[in-house]
């Protein structure tokens, strides 16, 4: 728990830092100042993480560029697992690629995740100073985000203790759950997508990861939707935001810069075809997007060389 305790200051005071500015413009009460604070956090993690994201795009295409060797100690080890994660290993020494630096960004927003669910939880919704709330500058501001509301529905309250906000709050208790089952299913709904525009569009065909990824498919939305019912409302904004970031972030660099071998590379040699197409009409000549077949080589000539007549003729003539 104590590890857990760290995590609240830094998160706390990100979170008042985008409070007070959005407070120059917006109602400090409304719960929206807050909500747009939560996606503020979002925003500034997700930036500080692009390195992180670089390192995990370059990893992936690492694991796939080292597939068939991965498959040839898969089947010539198949009866020894010791003896295969050993040469997993030096596999993964010798290529320089690192299995783990895919999952970092996931990794690290688990902290954000869980700090944010504390504050949110513990601080906010039983009103105790926890993190920089409990700062003598910031202890005002944990009964003005406790009352804080969207929708009428305060920050603090899940789709499971909708009769308990409703009982201290005032709040209708369908009012919470429909506002709570909305966010739910977008964040779900969201995460499904993410995970199958990564499978789809960026995952070669052959690639043995891929009924890995198609479990996981449906195995995190369906996570999410049942862990989220104990989510509180602005965790479940942040989880939703996050997701928003990763869909456009993960769009960004399949489109971009593809792996090969995956539909969406295929799809990028199609345009720039099409592209150096459309330039070269527009200089009025034309470029085909049919590979071009073999030219046979000209057929050779033999030149004749004149002949010089002889002198007596010459004389004639």
């Amino acid at each position: 728990m104590a590890i857990l305790e760290l995590l609240d200051v830094p998160v706390s005071w990100v979170l008042v830092q985008f409070y007070t500015f959005f407070s120059l413009f917006m109602d400090p009460a409304s719960g929206w100042t807050w909500a747009m604070s939560i996606i503020g956090l979002v925003i500034l993690m997700r930036i500080l993480l692009i390195p992180l994201f670089v390192k995990q795009i370059k990893a992936q295409r690492g694991l796939q560029i080292i597939q068939p060797q991965m498959k040839e100690i898969q089947k010539k080890y198949a009866g020894d697992r010791e003896r295969q994660s050993q040469e997993m290993m030096k596999l993964y020494k010798e290529t320089g690629t690192n299995p783990l630096a895919s999952c970092l960004p996931i990794l690290l927003q688990a902290p954000i995740f869980f700090g944010l669910f504390r504050v949110l939880q513990y601080g906010i919704a039983q009103e105790q100073a926890i993190g920089v709330f409990a700062w003598a500058q910031y202890q005002d501001l944990v009964s003005i985000a406790h009352d804080a509301t969207i929708f009428e529905v305060p920050l603090w309250a899940t789709f499971w203790l909708a009769g308990v906000v409703e009982a201290e709050t005032g709040t209708s208790e369908l009012t919470v759950r429909i506002l709570a089952a909305i966010l739910i299913v977008a964040m779900s709904t969201t995460t499904f997508l993410t995970q199958r525009q990564l499978i789809v569009k960026n995952t070669a065909p052959d690639n043995p990861m891929v009924r890995q990824q198609k479990i996981l498919l449906y195995v995190f939305p369906l996570v999410f939707a049942v862990g989220g019912i104990n989510f509180p409302i602005g965790v479940l904004i942040y989880w939703f935001t996050t997701n928003l970031w990763s869909m456009g972030q993960q769009f960004y660099v399949i489109r971009n810069n593809p792996q090969p071998g995956t539909p969406a590379f295929e799809a990028l040699e199609g345009r720039k075809k099409e592209k150096a197409a459309r330039k070269a009409a527009r200089k009025g000549g034309v470029v085909s997007t049919e590979e071009p077949d073999e030219v046979p080589d000209p057929p050779s000539v033999n030149r004749v060389q004149p002949k010089k007549a002889p002198r007596s003729k010459r004389k004639k003539k």
